[in-house]
């Protein structure tokens, strides 16, 4: 079985951002607000959003199982209050519910978190709970900075963010490290903003000791640890010079990376520095990169070829990569596979 452990629902009926767009328009016009029940999408409108997308190209490169959270980019926590940001989380991770019910041996969730700039974690357990509880959901998206590029929030470290640690151990599901959309103009989202926080994270918490406080913790850096591989001997020097234990020890029982990185030279600098046992398939489809590379005439996008190429895993490795590490990272996702026999 070949587990993507990146997918978000970018695909979704258009219904969906007109819906959004009213809600922001609301924040200032409290009369234009939209009701939730305003938002009607079909299953069918559902059904064709998948099958004609992610379905499709799952079924042409070879994947089997997404795990499939809302739309990163659309998240925009930085947007309105608490209220709005709860009223939206909970409409996207519903859609990705009714996704992973109509298509359960392909998709399952993970969750959005109403994060809001400057309000307390701890107000994300309710939607936390309701998506593992009722959903079935194996996994949450963590914004380390729902101000959208300014990062006003604490490093991940601080204490405030324990509530939701606190919840993941007890549930034992991972969280996918993943910001939203910049606000700031210094920031390209998808090439600057999303890269710079993945490498950001990981230094947070090299500085720190989170995972002597929560030794099960588990964080999925995406985007294949955006400068982290290609750094790895700095991060090792700083390290030492933090008088910090050896990464291997520090970090890589807790950290672990995605593949989501698109050329073959970076699947091959990610394979060869950072432990196998640490790194997860995943593809991030008709997500940041959806064009075609003129240099291979395959999608940018398609990184099973580049797993299935590189010289630098073996075939036990690459079950590790494809299959056996999701199934280790997200404890409920091997449970609910097995569960049908898988």
């Amino acid at each position: 079985m070949i587990i993507d452990c990146h997918g978000h629902y970018t695909t979704a009926p258009k219904a969906l951002e007109n819906w959004r767009n009213q809600q922001i328009a609301g924040i200032k016009d409290p009369a234009a607000m939209p009701k939730v029940a305003d938002l009607k999408i079909s299953d069918d409108e559902l059904r064709e959003s998948i099958e004609t997308n992610q379905l499709k190209l799952m079924k042409e490169r070879g994947s089997d199982l997404t795990i499939f959270s809302p739309r990163a980019s659309f998240m925009a926590h930085h947007i309105g209050d608490f209220n709005v940001s709860s009223t939206w989380a909970a409409i996207c991770n519903e859609l990705c519910y009714r996704v992973s019910q109509l298509f359960p041996d392909h998709f399952i969730g993970a969750a959005m978190l109403p994060q809001s700039p400057g309000v307390d974690p701890a107000t994300c357990i309710p939607e936390l709970e309701k998506c593992v509880k009722d959903y079935g959901f194996v996994g949450i998206n963590l914004n380390p900075d729902p101000s959208g590029g300014h990062w006003t929030s604490p490093p991940l470290t601080d204490r405030i963010w324990y509530p939701i640690y606190e919840k993941m151990v007890e549930y034992d599901i991972p969280a996918m490290v993943h910001v939203s959309t910049s606000c700031n103009a210094c920031f390209h989202t998808t090439g600057a903003h999303y890269l710079n926080a993945d490498t950001t994270a990981f230094m947070q918490c090299l500085q720190g000791d989170l995972f002597k406080d929560f030794p099960t913790l588990k964080f999925v850096i995406p985007h294949g640890g955006g400068a982290v591989p290609y750094h790895w001997g700095r991060f090792r020097g700083l390290a030492q010079e933090m008088k910090k234990p050896l990464l291997q020890d520090h970090l890589l029982h807790n950290i672990f990376f995605d593949t989501c990185v698109y050329h073959q030279p970076g699947i091959d600098l990610l394979t060869k520095v950072i432990p196998v046992d640490n790194i997860l398939f995943a593809s991030e489809m008709i997500g940041a990169v959806r064009g075609i590379d003129p240099e291979t005439g395959h999608y940018y996008d398609d990184t099973k070829r580049y797993v299935q190429a590189t010289a630098n895993l073996s075939d036990e490795e690459r079950y590790k990569v494809y299959e056996g590490n999701a199934r280790r990272v997200y404890p409920r996702l091997d449970a609910a596979l097995k569960a049908k026999g898988q």
